[in-house]
């Protein structure tokens, strides 16, 4: 399994200090930490011992997966509007 691009080897003319830019860098940040988590969560399913352990680990799991599908949401969302900047936006 390949790890993941980090947003500076894809895009590498990201100014952290433009907020557009930092808040991109943020988003992906968070991606990685939801990413981390899910494994620890995914992990302590797999080899924990403590049936209680297991469904807490279970439901920890079930809502990082909400939280990485709204932070991936908003990655493509930025990511259009970085390639569009001028797009029409929808209200």
């Amino acid at each position: 399994m390949t790890e993941p691009h980090s947003p500076r080897e894809e895009e590498p003319f990201l100014d952290p200090a433009d907020p557009q830019d930092a808040a991109y860098l943020a988003l992906h940040a968070e991606r990685a930490a939801l990413e981390d988590e899910l494994t620890l969560q995914q992990q302590r399913q797999r080899f924990g011992s403590d049936d209680q352990e297991i469904a807490s680990a279970r439901a920890t799991e079930s809502s990082l997966l909400k939280d990485l599908d709204r932070v991936l949401t908003m990655i493509r969302a930025a990511e259009v509007r970085r390639q569009q900047p001028k797009a029409r936006r929808w209200q």
